[in-house]
């Protein structure tokens, strides 16, 4: 007589931790595969919330009519000369920098908009 699915459930229910994770490295081994990338691929097939983003890109989408004040925030951002600047701007639309955390994104990004840029966060 062959198992169904709810005796192997129930029998796993039983088991402690420890025979538990024996059982996974058995069935690692017998069958080639690892259950860490099940576990990954698992909620990305049923549609769960990804992990939050935690690096953002910069972008300037638009220079604005204030240009002059959008290239000295870009210069006090990124630490760019007057010349490399004027050429991200003029650029535009251009990524200002990369991999940026939440807080310091969202300050650079409020600081380009009050100086007339149209930015965005990737």
């Amino acid at each position: 007589m062959a198992l169904t699915k709810e005796d192997i459930i129930n029998a796993v229910a039983d088991m402690s931790v420890m025979e538990v994770a024996e059982l996974v490295s058995a069935m690692e081994e017998k069958f080639g595969v690892s259950a860490a990338a099940a576990v990954v691929a698992g909620p990305a097939a049923a549609g769960e919330v990804a992990e939050e983003q935690t690096e953002f890109d910069l972008v300037l989408t638009s220079a604005g009519d204030k240009k002059v004040n959008v290239i000295k925030v870009v210069r006090e951002i990124t630490g760019l000369g007057l010349k490399e600047a004027k050429g991200a701007v003029d650029g535009a639309p251009a990524t200002i920098k990369e991999a940026m955390s939440k807080d310091d994104a969202e300050a650079a990004k409020k600081k380009l908009e009050e100086a007339g840029a149209g930015v965005e966060l990737k």
